[in-house]
């Protein structure tokens, strides 16, 4: 089987587009404090490439050749302090559009009460946790992407966001213990699969690279390929509309684990790994106690960890057991899996995850729907090369 062609194909659906390869982003740190320096950027380092810097004018060289995408400021910063420090970055065009997070120690900091008017973005109290400030360069994070979609075509524009505006409402859904409505969750996947009927969805795999927000990300792209093969299937209408609800609807269970499980950079203990795994019931009890939901939608999120040699979860099914629609759940969320960026690994180059799902997963996957992903993506990769 030739999988290399993936690879020549270079920029086609499955050569860039397949994978969530984009580069890390930058966070720079400029702290004149140098234990502190270090316990920064040690708890940012497993999830964006880090500068680290004692002193502005040492850091203005490498921020004008490759300005980050974040900048964390503390008021050690030398020589000048942190308030002169953001004045004198903020009168920099190429750093103009740097997202400023300011952080001291001080009760009356005359940092934070100026840092509205010096452009800062964020500010945090020392000592602050680790999860605070990665949720805080992640909201900046994606606060840039998002900003990004206003440059693409109004209908890729509108899948991104309608789909993420439901993903993250549900979220508040669930906190107050209230049901989706599948009309909505139908109407957030709507753009999407049209895109996807009209062969016109690599913007929209695109425009998720770079998220910080993993679900929402890995969920969109299951979304999207779900949505694919079921039209290289020959499903249409509601039945696609379905699908595509069912990936981004598969984790949304992932949604009440904490962030420290969720993005554990190391390798998870057996009672993380145990709260993981129970992902797949939370998903599946939420969806059934939603009574506008499809039936298909629950067996999608219910079923796609499981394997046909029944060595799957949580329920270990196996063979006739299991659902068609899970079956391609399956191969799409593995495949996507395999192929998203991680903190805890770099995204696998989408030949090297076929030919893993082809050679080693052969007794988990439906082998013939496999065979038909496949030959999808090899397809779409073809055209793309020959467009």
């Amino acid at each position: 089987m030739t999988y290399a062609f993936l690879r020549r194909a270079g920029m086609g659906a499955i050569g860039r587009d397949a994978s969530a390869a984009a580069p890390r982003v930058l966070v720079a740190v400029i702290d004149g404090m140098a234990e502190h320096r270090l316990q920064v950027g040690q708890a940012l380092t497993s999830f964006y490439r880090v500068a680290c810097f004692e002193d502005l004018r040492e850091a203005v060289p490498h921020l004008r050749r490759e300005p980050p995408l974040a900048l964390v400021v503390d008021e050690s910063a030398k020589p000048f302090g942190g308030r002169e420090t953001i004045r004198r970055l903020r009168n920099m065009p190429s750093l103009k559009e740097v997202r400023i997070i300011a952080t001291s120690g001080k009760v009356d900091s005359k940092l934070f009460s100026t840092a509205e008017e010096l452009g800062c973005d964020a500010i945090l109290s020392k000592p602050f946790r680790r999860s605070e400030l990665i949720s805080t360069i992640s909201s900046l994070v994606n606060h840039s992407i998002e900003a990004g979609w206003k440059r693409l075509g109004l209908y890729h524009r509108h899948a991104l966001t309608s789909a993420l505006q439901t993903f993250n409402g549900i979220s508040d859904l669930i906190d107050r213990g209230e049901a989706v409505e599948y009309v909505a969750v139908r109407e957030a996947c709507s753009p999407l699969v049209d895109a996807v009927q009209r062969n016109d969805f690599k913007a929209i795999l695109n425009g998720v690279r770079g998220h910080d927000n993993y679900s929402y990300v890995h969920s969109m792209r299951v979304a999207t390929f779900l949505s694919l093969f079921g039209h290289a299937m020959g499903l249409k209408g509601e039945d696609l509309l379905l699908l595509s609800s069912g990936g981004l609807l598969h984790d949304i269970g992932k949604m009440s684990i904490p962030h420290e499980v969720l993005n554990k950079p190391g390798r998870l203990t057996d009672d993380e790994f145990a709260v993981m795994r129970g992902h797949v019931d939370s998903s599946a009890a939420y969806i059934t106690q939603c009574p506008t939901m499809p039936k298909g939608v629950g067996l999608i999120a219910a079923q796609h960890h499981e394997k046909l040699d029944g060595s799957g979860y949580p329920n270990g099914l196996k063979g006739k057991e299991l659902n068609e629609l899970a079956r391609m759940a399956a191969i799409v969320d593995v495949f996507s899996a395999l192929t998203d960026r991680r903190c805890y690994k770099p995204p696998m180059e989408p030949e090297n995850a076929l030919k893993i799902m082809h050679d080693e997963m052969g007794s988990h996957l439906d082998t013939q729907m496999l065979r038909l992903f496949i030959d999808l993506l090899l397809s779409s990769a073809e055209e793309s090369a020959a467009g």
